[in-house]
């Protein structure tokens, strides 16, 4: 997408909610207390939305109204509407959309929401396809998944980066210890030795590895640069590249799943953005299993292949750090609110181009690189790689 490049594009405003372990909501609730957040941040109201984009919440997998229910329920009347079912991807993947949509005329200014509350309902399917091969050996949900990937990095690569696996957990902890938003039972101090000494559930996957699910919304409002000049807006968010991958080799030539789509995304997304890995400030990859981060770095082209541990033990990746990686927390440390979680990093990433950082805003925030994750395929990586690079106007 380097039609984004020219800048006539901007995101004006983002808002998140609480997120809360078992809420006892709707999915449907939390869209509605994080719409008034974002409109009120941009001066907009309802009337002035024309478009809508959605992420398919867990609580209401396979409902085919979801979108034209959600919009019934805000109040919004929109000429452009999207739900995207790229799973972590999602969230970016509808700020591209928009942003394709603004370009060609449907609409406007489009409200990206998305929100969920798997802890009140969850209709989904975890474990994926073909269950008559996985279910017998265990390969069910995505621990398993993980902890395939995770066991066939340390045999490429002669054992898994330990120390930066422990590093990535605890610089993240400490963002979501500065974030009001993130999840309370989250929310404490946490040592390396305490990640090193979870404990073990799918071999080599700890339990500090991976994420909590919990429920919440989050949303950005994108629109036409001019527009938001209009509207008086001095700071905006501007994306200048962004490149999906889905399905990554999908005649299985490739003999190495660790590999992804972010080999070829992150690269396009760069090229697209006129940067190199070395430009970018800050990066929020998509975080539900530590060894995801690892991975991104190196295939996205910050690290070299099986140097991800190197690059993070060799840089200080925290807040004040030169390399900032998911400074509230990441849904790691923040909490995961089922497919919504890709928004969790994404709101990070637009509110620190914004400097609305509070307690976590770091000191130079120029661009940021986000990322997102699809949905885990059988005995193979993951199925869509989505990198989205973001410039502070």
């Amino acid at each position: 997408m380097s039609f984004l490049r020219d800048k006539d594009i901007a995101i004006v405003a983002c808002a998140d909610t609480k997120l809360v372990r078992r809420s006892g909501r709707s999915a449907m609730s939390l869209a509605g207390d994080v719409l008034d957040q974002a409109l009120g941040r941009a001066g907009l109201e309802k009337k002035d939305v024309d478009g809508f984009a959605s992420t398919l919440a867990m609580s209401e997998a396979g409902n085919p109204f979801w979108t034209n229910l959600v919009a019934e329920s805000l109040g919004l009347s929109t000429s452009w509407t999207q739900l995207t079912d790229l799973g972590g991807a999602s969230a970016i993947g509808n700020v591209a959309r928009a942003a394709a949509a603004i370009k060609a005329g449907f609409c406007e200014t489009v409200v990206c929401l998305a929100a969920d509350a798997p802890s009140t309902r969850d209709l989904s399917n975890q474990t994926g396809y073909r269950t008559e091969f996985g279910d017998p050996f265990g390969y069910s949900g995505p621990p398993m998944v993980f902890g395939l990937l995770s066991s066939a990095y340390a045999h490429k690569y002669g054992g898994l980066p330990q120390q930066a696996l422990a590093r990535l957990a605890v610089a993240q902890r400490n963002g979501a210890l500065l974030n009001p938003n993130a999840c309370d039972v989250l929310r404490v101090p946490l040592t390396e030795a305490d990640y090193l000494n979870s404990r073990m559930i799918a071999d080599p996957i700890r339990m500090l590895d991976c994420v909590m699910r919990c429920d919440g919304a989050n949303a950005v409002i994108v629109t036409t640069t001019a527009r938001a000049k209009r509207l008086g807006v001095t700071r905006m968010v501007h994306p200048v590249a962004y490149r999906e991958r889905t399905n990554f080799d999908p005649t299985q030539e490739i003999d190495d799943i660790t590999l992804s789509g972010f080999t070829m995304s992150g690269p396009e997304a760069l090229a697209d953005a006129g940067m190199a890995p070395g430009d970018i400030d800050a990066f929020y990859p998509y975080d539900d299993f530590l060894i995801a981060v690892l991975l991104q770095l190196e295939q996205i082209g910050f690290a070299p292949p099986g140097g991800g541990g190197d690059f993070v033990l060799g840089r200080d990746i925290g807040i004040g750090g030169a390399f900032p990686i998911n400074t509230s927390g990441g849904q790691i440390s923040a909490g995961q609110p089922g497919l919504a979680g890709g928004g969790v990093n994404l709101v990070e990433a637009v509110a620190q181009l914004l400097g609305q950082g509070g307690e976590r805003q770091i000191a130079r925030a120029r661009n940021a690189m986000v990322t997102g994750i699809g949905a885990m395929q059988y005995a193979r990586n993951w199925g869509t790689s989505a990198v989205l690079v973001l410039e502070a106007a």
